[in-house]
């Protein structure tokens, strides 16, 4: 019985060390993606798209509210600094407009606004949040 090798032709392995070599030093020039860029672009995948809860398209609806494109991305960008920050539930404020949001499951819980004319008042008390965010 003759036995057959198992190992890949020399120059296999030649050009497998050289493809090596030549990935960590395109990282080490900075041609590659910081462990930073790489960290926020699969974060920014796994969160997906700004949901409202039914209660919150609710409250939208009554109050009258509703969100230009650039308040929506504020409103997204806010909330991406509210899980930055490690914050669970957050007030975030766009043009007098409030938001709870719930960043880990990224879900707008209620909404209103601080000019309502149907509160008689400007005055808002949030409870039950770990943080707020102003954009």
């Amino acid at each position: 019985m003759e036995l057959q090798p198992n190992f890949p032709s020399i120059q296999q392995v030649a050009n497998q060390y050289l493809g090596l070599q030549t990935e960590r030093k395109d990282l080490q020039k900075g041609q590659g993606s910081s462990f930073e860029e790489i960290l926020r672009q699969k974060q920014k995948e796994q969160v997906g798209e700004l949901k409202f809860s039914k209660h919150a398209g609710q409250r939208l609806s009554q109050r009258d509210i509703s969100l230009t494109e650039s308040q929506r991305k504020r409103l997204e960008d806010g909330t991406g600094k509210a899980r930055e920050k490690g914050m669970k539930e957050s007030l975030v404020m766009v043009d007098g407009l409030a938001f709870i949001v719930n960043v880990k499951s990224n879900t707008v819980v209620t909404a209103l606004s601080l000019k309502d004319s149907s509160t008689g008042s400007d005055e808002a008390v949030f409870t039950n949040i770990d943080g707020a965010v102003i954009i």
